[in-house]
């Protein structure tokens, strides 16, 4: 019991050090801290609108944070969320802007598709892993630059005649919910949380409850010792580089086929792969920790970006807060010695 506690500890703490260092660099740059939070909390809790955005931005996080997690289940560590993120984009576009199908087949069919590019990004990195042992971090990294800018090309020359973003995706492939819509005040909340809330559900059965996810668990545990016990280690490495890429490929589509409507033509990268990272931290790559883990994330940014707030302390302080979050989970074996040595003397 104290253990899965003290998993749950680990990220509480971290997040009120976190809060606790921006106020007092809030408090050090001559601004209220008691005042900004307070604005802060009530940005985030008090405004129906900033509710709808966060539910829009947290969608995605938290298919980037499953992502990050999944590899990191079998020993690898996706640093490509980011890319196949944006070739998830890309697939949602062209699928979404180059037919003309019933909702019921098209709208599946551009997340599918977004899941498959991803998966297919993945593959390339979990191949080179598990055929020529070469480190995934450092393809990843690469594979990152490739989906950039192969993404600006086929924006710019493929799905457009040389235009900076393509047409508007049809109505039929769209996530837009307009009752979530006057609900939030008309927020850009959309119906792809649910399916965020799905794969949540799904990746805690694969890897906690079948036979498959107890092999990607083994294999990221010791890759000799399942080996020796006749796993498959390539395959699983392979297997699980795909479904890494394939959430980060549908959390791609939520961005188009929910949020823009469309997709522009990339010049830097979007930030959600990499931010799935420090989510799936966070979160402790647990999938219900990262769905948590991905709100308050959420939440942060679009409280902190709420003019209420901006008029107290400008909006890089929350950028701090997260960083120091992210900080204090990465030596979170600091947090647990602590824990242990409170747990110990309580004990005696």
């Amino acid at each position: 019991m104290y253990k899965y506690l003290k998993s749950f500890l680990v990220p509480t703490i971290a997040v009120i050090l976190g809060l606790l260092v921006g106020a007092i660099i809030m408090f050090i740059g001559g601004y209220d801290p008691v005042q900004g939070y307070q604005t802060l909390f009530t940005s985030i809790f008090g405004d129906i609108y900033n509710a709808g955005e966060i539910v829009r931005r947290a969608t995605p996080l938290i298919l980037a944070g499953l992502a990050v997690a999944f590899a990191f289940k079998s020993g690898l560590f996706n640093i490509g969320v980011e890319g196949q993120f944006i070739m998830g984009m890309v697939a949602a576009a062209w699928i979404g802007t180059s037919f003309q199908l019933p909702m019921v087949i098209h709208l599946p069919l551009a997340i599918i598709g977004a899941a498959i590019a991803g998966a297919a990004w993945g593959f390339i990195p979990g191949f080179l892993k598990a055929k020529l042992r070469v480190h995934e971090v450092v393809v990843t990294i690469m594979m990152n630059y490739i989906a950039l800018k192969t993404a600006a090309y086929l924006v710019g020359n493929v799905l457009t005649a040389n235009k900076e973003r393509t047409e508007n995706i049809y109505d039929s492939a769209k996530l837009v919910s307009e009752p979530f819509r006057k609900l939030t005040e008309f927020s850009t909340m959309h119906n792809g949380i649910f399916v965020a809330l799905v794969a949540v559900v799904l990746i805690w059965f694969l890897i906690d409850r079948t036979t498959k996810g107890y092999e990607f668990r083994a294999v990221g545990l010791n890759q000799y010792a399942s080996q020796y016990a006749g796993m498959n280690v390539n395959r699983n490495i392979i297997y699980s580089m795909m479904i890494s890429g394939a959430l980060a490929g549908i959390a791609g589509s939520m961005e188009v086929l929910g949020g823009f409507g469309y997709l522009a033509k990339p010049t830097s990268f979007t930030g959600v792969g990499f931010d799935g990272i420090a989510v799936a931290l966070l979160g402790a790559n647990n999938p219900f920790g990262i769905l948590l883990a991905a709100f308050l994330f959420a939440g942060l940014k679009v409280g902190g970006g709420d003019y209420n707030f901006t008029k107290i302390a400008p909006t890089e302080i929350i950028s701090v807060v997260i960083a120091i979050i992210i900080f204090f989970v990465a030596i979170n074996y600091i947090i647990r010695y602590l824990l242990d040595k409170f747990d110990k003397r309580e004990a005696n």
